[in-house]
């Protein structure tokens, strides 16, 4: 066997075991939510209706339905690309049109780019006009998310092409450090785009207003006060005008905006939405944003550091169709093949995270010096936007960032979490 040979064996086992695995977890998710749809759990007997629980284990089952079909499809797409030649063939024609490498690299990419994304672009649009209207979430219009699609495309064009060139051109000129220096420059795009994203890009995509003065400000304000917590302000966001689901989050990273969805305030009691934002206080007190920040950077160095070592081995381009080695073959390669190798450390970074989140609950709960606010919030937000109750084990190891609800409950009322005032 060819060392060329070697190299695509691997791959397909590795490709065609993560696609089975994701299918099976799918499936099984499926059978156990429709099978344990008509059992509300105890403890939330006197807070889910059935009807509730029914709509729940309908709306995940129509999300798991058309995500196996869009698994197989996209994986089909990518062995489609990867297999037929096209690729090859395909700089092989830039060259002959006379595109200089860097432009012929870029081209290849940005092909490879439109191609996935006219792929999964019939079940992006089924999703949001099918599945989340169906379940009352949709409030986009046609018109209105077309148009998110293109101001997306113009973003990432105006941002993504630069970045693009100037890391095939650190591949092609900086010799064997040529990793070093793209880790360099792409954390450096990272922490600019962190800084521009409140004041330049979130708002090309919905209208960022100051929380009015009132009960529910003051209530907020001094709750971060009495957290050490720095902020630029609370934010509302208009998410009604998209999407009925409900949520807030932090942008920034040295003083953070605090951003509520205006759904979030129609939904929540104000002593809720304080318990929301000290669960979120807690991410950042906690240290769980820095820890986040640098997980990413350091797998994005060893990312890098494993390419650099690939790119000078000529099997892993053959196996491929491409005659010869180069930086954007390389990158496309990685582009596509990468999740193949690396799917298993999905599991790992959800259960990391779903660690935080119960270090977070039991923060909030301790700042509030009562566990109960927390746990109503819980349960609103999360009948509020359907999320099934009881995942199967399983699959909730494997893809949830967070713990179910019945965990986070459980968590909250165990002697561990000690409210009390203040967390250290």
């Amino acid at each position: 066997m060819q060392p060329s040979d070697l190299v695509l064996a691997v791959f397909l086992a590795l490709f065609l075991l993560h696609w089975a695995l994701e299918t099976a977890l799918d499936g099984l998710n499926l059978v156990h939510v429709l099978r344990v749809t008509p059992r509300i759990p105890p403890e939330l007997a006197a807070q889910v209706t059935p009807g509730q629980q029914r709509r729940a284990a309908a709306y995940a089952a129509a999300r798991l339905r058309l995500g196996l079909v869009r698994r197989t499809v996209l994986a089909g797409a990518v062995l489609a690309l990867l297999l037929s030649g096209v690729l090859p063939a395909w700089e092989a024609a830039l060259a002959g049109w006379g595109l200089e490498p860097p432009h012929r690299g870029v081209g290849l990419l940005v092909s490879i780019f439109v191609a996935l994304g006219i792929a999964g672009l019939p079940f992006s649009l089924i999703a949001t006009f099918g599945i989340e209207r169906r379940f009352g979430f949709n409030r986009s219009t046609f018109p209105r998310w077309l148009g998110d699609r293109l101001k997306g495309l113009a973003l990432s064009a105006a941002l993504g092409l630069p970045l693009l060139y100037a890391v095939l051109w650190f591949m092609g000129a900086a010799g064997a450090a040529w990793w070093l220096w793209v880790f360099a420059l792409v954390t450096a795009v990272q922490l600019v785009l962190a800084w521009l994203y409140p004041a330049l890009i979130a708002p090309l995509f919905n209208r960022f207003t100051p929380l009015p003065e009132g009960t529910l400000r003051s209530r907020l304000e001094a709750l971060a006060h009495a957290a050490g917590f720095r902020t630029r302000g609370l934010f509302v966001m208009d998410a009604s005008r998209r999407s009925g689901h409900s949520n807030a989050y932090f942008f920034g990273l040295l003083r953070p905006r605090i951003v509520l969805f205006d759904t979030l305030l129609a939904q929540l009691d104000a002593e809720q939405i304080a318990a929301v934002l000290a669960h979120e206080i807690g991410h950042f007190r906690l240290r769980h944003v820095l820890q986040r920040v640098a997980l990413s950077s350091v797998s994005l160095g060893l990312l890098l550091y494993a390419l650099s070592w690939l790119i000078a081995w000529p099997p892993v381009f053959q196996a491929f169709g491409f005659a010869a080695s180069s930086p954007h073959a390389a990158l496309a390669l990685a582009m596509l093949c990468g999740e193949a190798f690396t799917f298993w450390l999905g599991p790992l970074g959800a259960a990391w995270s779903r660690r935080h989140e119960y270090a977070a609950d039991a923060y909030a709960a301790a700042l509030l010096g009562d566990g109960a606010p927390m746990r109503e919030a819980l349960v609103r937000l999360n009948t509020e936007n359907l999320a099934h109750l009881q995942p199967h084990p399983w699959y909730g190891a494997w893809h949830h960032s967070h713990p179910t609800l019945l965990q986070r409950l459980a968590a909250l009322r165990a002697p561990s979490t000690v409210p009390g005032g203040r967390p250290a």
